[in-house]
């Protein structure tokens, strides 16, 4: 009989944080003219704006759930929350140009030595924004892309637009909702037909601010025989107020 095996795990590494001055701050509570900075600042098109739009209406009208939920999420205060807050609003290519601040967090969380050692490429979003992101050089060769969920929206709209929204809707729950309203972050991946990769991606997302939201929208397509392994993890101080971490992924393989 195989015996049970502990892992012992530090559950107080992520907990420090760094002062940090924001660029873009969308205040407190949820909010019609929330949803329309954060679409204008990122500088979305107007379907996306409409669609979040259109999901914040669903979120107000929609009940909690109570179904796979527990009673914890009544304690949510969504008029008290910020949600978005960003340094900026383009990643780093390189770890040197990473925000001293943002690369103090994740090199006391071990993500660049991470990277170095097992994996074809990372993003590291920090509060509302991906602070760093990255992919090994021959794997875009093969076709395989790998973006903050922003530059998929921009930069790859024939194959994001088709999918988006449409393994988890916005209808799907209250929180489908509030996240198709204000995402941000997360990670878009597409690995063509018969691409296989050896080592995995990986999507870190750490929150730093308090009263806090983080809403990543991530959007993985695995073409015909094609195979990836996506690792994600996420961190934030204790605060004496809670976070929150509403996150939507969708996997079409």
């Amino acid at each position: 009989m195989i015996q049970p095996t502990q892992i012992d795990i530090d559950r107080d590494k992520g907990n420090f944080r760094y002062e940090t001055d924001y660029q873009y701050d969308a205040g407190v509570g949820l909010r019609e003219e929330v949803v329309q900075y954060i679409s204008e600042v990122k500088g979305e098109d107007e379907w996306v704006r409409d669609y979040r739009l259109k999901a914040l209406d669903t979120f107000s009208r929609k009940p909690m759930p109570t179904h796979w939920a527990t009673k914890d999420l009544e304690n949510i205060h969504f008029d008290k929350i910020r949600y978005y807050l960003a340094k900026g609003q383009k990643p780093s290519r390189t770890w040197e140009d990473v925000p001293d601040d943002v690369k103090q967090t994740f090199e006391r969380l071990g993500i660049p030595e991470q990277e170095r050692k097992f994996l074809a490429g990372v993003e590291a979003q920090f509060d509302s924004e991906a602070a760093y992101s990255r992919m090994k050089v021959e794997l875009e060769k093969e076709g395989v892309i790998f973006v903050g969920s922003s530059d998929g929206l921009k930069d790859h709209p024939e194959i994001f637009r088709k999918w988006f929204g449409k393994v988890i809707p916005a209808s799907d729950n209250k929180f489908s909702a509030l996240n198709s309203a204000v995402f941000s972050g997360g990670s878009f991946i597409y690995v063509p037909p018969g691409v296989k990769l050896a080592q995995p991606l990986q999507a870190y997302f750490r929150i730093n601010a308090e009263n806090f939201g983080q809403f990543e929208r991530t959007l993985i397509i695995a073409d015909e025989g094609a195979e990836l392994m996506y690792m994600e993890g996420c961190t934030a101080p204790k605060f004496e107020t809670a976070t929150l971490h509403s996150a939507v992924v969708e996997l079409v393989a």
